[in-house]
């Protein structure tokens, strides 16, 4: 009897609804912030330091993966990692409402398990998806990336209800709901099955130079990308709130909301129609640059609003585009490539947001910020939030040379 090919179908949707579902222990915690601050007297850079370990965690897992693929069953590795995002999110909402003098360690060790299976998400999902058999699966990535915004504008929007008919001293509640949905992952991974995968540690051969410079050009570029998405995913909402002076609910729907949108928008079109995917780099890295300038420079509080949501839409296909662009380039990468993208762009994510909370605290306790706030009419704390997305342009302009400077290579080798 000849023997059936796996049926990869429901593997695929098992993908998919994770992503889905992860993207709540990315953006929930952005969206707490204020309240966290309100209620445990938690400072900007204690915040900024709760992204920071997010995916500092996450790094670590990259890594580990990097240096060590083969001592990990893939499969079952895969099939527990729903169940660690349930876990780290029941710990973020239980610890600080039963222990509140103990809050802020109650979040971070709850952040430290949601972000280990956020690691292993950002690792294995990848591959898994480009190890299903498919006619486009530059498409299936771009896909899967976008599932992810979509998760954020449905977390977004039911959170925003949540909090205003609960009202924010309710969290909680809110956070066990979204530590419910990962089980559902947990069931489809579990009756599924998990495509072979290359695990040997040669992503890019050592007698090759040429592959290893491309997937450490591929890792620099996710790593800038990851920054310029990840400063204005985490921070949107309270910039909104604090230096536009736009109510919460508003910042939220139609800011957080709205930025997720554009960033579901870029990568479900690019899975569509895209095409010449260094050319939508480096379309994304400049448009992100005359994004958080705007929002940084304009006084005009629209400009500033709809400059923060179109970063949704630049920032869309860096971080996924560069793992197509790093396919495209290096055929069969492995596991360890994956994993070594991951931690570029973990990487970025977790300096960038924390650099921005350093910096509003910063120039906030400055003299002579405070003094030029008065010149401006702003208060220390809007002008330390405007100085950090000022900060924040340098990452995707550092992005764009290295762009440019990939596309020189490839002309010149073409």
């Amino acid at each position: 009897m000849l023997k059936q090919n796996p049926n990869y179908k429901r593997t695929k949707y098992a993908c998919y609804y994770s992503y889905l579902s992860m993207s709540s222990v990315f953006c929930l915690p952005p969206l707490l912030f204020m309240t966290f601050q309100e209620m445990y007297g938690i400072s900007y850079t204690l915040l900024g330091t709760l992204v920071l370990v997010n995916f500092c965690t996450q790094l670590t897992v990259d890594l580990i993966f990097s240096f060590f693929p083969k001592i990990f069953n893939i499969a079952k590795t895969v099939k527990i990692m729903p169940l660690l995002t349930s876990a780290g999110l029941f710990i973020y909402s239980i610890v600080p409402n039963l222990f509140p003098e103990y809050a802020y360690s109650g979040l971070v060790v709850g952040t430290v398990v949601f972000s280990v299976a956020a690691g292993l998400c950002e690792v294995l999902l990848s591959p898994v998806i480009a190890a299903i058999p498919s006619e486009h699966p530059d498409k299936d990535m771009s896909l899967l990336h976008s599932l992810y915004a979509w998760g954020v504008v449905s977390v977004v929007v039911i959170s925003t209800i949540f909090l205003n008919i609960f009202k924010t001293e309710n969290w909680m509640y809110l956070t066990l709901f979204f530590a419910v949905l990962p089980l559902i992952a947990s069931y489809l991974f579990a009756t599924s099955p998990i495509p072979p995968m290359n695990v040997s540690g040669n992503a890019a051969s050592k007698g090759d130079k040429s592959r290893n410079k491309t997937l450490l050009l591929c890792v620099m570029c996710i790593f800038l990308g990851s920054a310029a998405e990840n400063t204005m995913s985490n921070w949107v909402s309270s910039y909104m709130e604090n230096a536009l002076q736009i109510p919460k609910t508003v910042g939220d729907i139609f800011g957080m909301a709205l930025f997720a949108v554009f960033l579901g928008l870029g990568r479900s079109l690019y899975a569509k129609y895209g095409k010449n995917i260094t050319n939508a780099l480096l379309f994304g890295m400049v448009g992100s640059v005359v994004c958080y300038l705007t929002a940084g420079l304009s006084g005009n509080v629209i400009f500033s609003f709809v400059a923060c949501v179109l970063t949704g839409c630049c920032t869309s296909m860096l971080w996924p585009g560069t793992l197509i662009l790093m396919e495209e380039k290096i055929p069969n990468p492995g596991v360890v490539a994956y994993a070594l993208m991951a931690a570029g762009g973990d990487f970025g994510a977790s300096v960038a947001p924390q650099l921005m909370g350093i910096v509003v605290d910063t120039v906030s306790a400055n003299s002579g910020a405070i003094s030029l706030s008065e010149t401006l009419s702003l208060s220390p704390e809007q002008l330390g939030m405007k100085v950090g997305m000022l900060l924040a342009a340098l990452f995707p302009l550092l992005g764009t040379i290295l762009l440019l400077y990939i596309k020189k290579q490839k002309n010149n080798n073409a």
